[in-house]
């Protein structure tokens, strides 16, 4: 009888972009969780708790206030992923240098690697530093525009249930204006769809409206990109399983992120649900001013 693995999740990042947030959603959903661990302990404390029986899945928090974090924390990573007791995924979670730069200053801390006390010199070192570590995450989300709500979403959607085998879809809509979303895996350009924010009845409506839905919609270009897109999606997301990758975000972008983008995202989710995978969606934009 095989033996379940015990589900193993270190949460590290960008220093502000929400891992003390992160650790209390953890513990709501069952995880040993421990905070500031050593990357060269990280494996001593997974035997520990392996040991004792109490617990099949620990969340560790590992960030650069461990003396020694960016020597240690890949080797350390790779020595877990190696063993076949364990099912170990790395979310990394990131955010824009003006929210981080702005979150420091809301909470008057200094950041740990700022020079002469200019905290964005200590964010930008540290991205530079952390550049290897987040090209190996599993999960990254970029919480710029997240509330601690919508954050406790997402990590629920993505680690709440089967976390070893499941294959998870995020589908997002984004405004091009507001920046494009860090945390995308596939971005697709909807711009050249006609834009119902020209329309005076339409224009205060999203794409969670039927007749925003339907004017975009019988457009034949549009009609003929989503075929495209949809068949695309389908043809390439069995090999993104077979590689291992375990999450995938699609983001669809529109100028503001709230008619064609909102249009496309909703009929893409609710088609890939129906194929049989597991989909959240999400609206980055939608509720922002006209």
């Amino acid at each position: 009888m095989m033996t379940e693995k015990m589900k193993v999740v270190i949460i590290t990042g960008m220093s502000g972009a929400g891992k003390t947030l992160a650790i209390h959603i953890f513990e709501d959903l069952g995880y040993f969780v421990i905070d500031n661990m050593l990357p060269s302990l990280a494996e001593k404390f997974v035997d520990v708790i392996e040991e004792s029986g109490e617990f099949n899945k620990i969340a560790m928090v590992t960030d650069l206030r461990s003396r020694g974090f960016y020597d240690q924390v890949l080797p350390s990573l790779k020595k877990l992923r190696q063993r076949d007791d364990l099912a170990v995924r790395v979310l990394f979670l990131d955010a824009d240098n003006v929210t981080l730069v702005s979150r420091y200053k809301e909470t008057r801390r200094l950041h740990p690697l700022a020079r002469q006390g200019r905290i964005l010199d200590g964010v930008e070192r540290e991205r530079k530093l952390l550049t290897e570590l987040k090209s190996r995450a599993d999960v990254i989300i970029d919480t710029t525009d997240l509330t601690p709500r919508n954050l406790k979403l997402r990590i629920n959607k993505l680690f709440s249930h089967g976390e070893g085998s499941n294959f998870f879809i995020e589908v997002m809509s984004f405004g091009f204006k507001y920046g494009l979303p860090l945390d995308a895996d596939i971005v697709m350009d909807v711009r050249f769809l006609p834009n119902p924010f020209y329309i005076p009845e339409l224009k205060h409506l999203t794409g969670n409206d039927r007749a925003v839905q339907e004017y975009v919609m019988k457009n034949k270009g549009a009609q003929e990109f989503y075929a495209h897109l949809l068949s695309l999606l389908k043809n390439a997301l069995p090999g993104y399983i077979r590689e291992g990758k375990s999450s995938l975000t699609v983001a669809i972008g529109c100028t503001g992120g709230q008619h064609r983008s909102v249009t496309i995202a909703n009929r893409l989710a609710k088609d890939l649900q129906t194929a049989g995978y597991h989909v959240n969606l999400y609206h980055r934009d939608a509720d922002k001013a006209k």
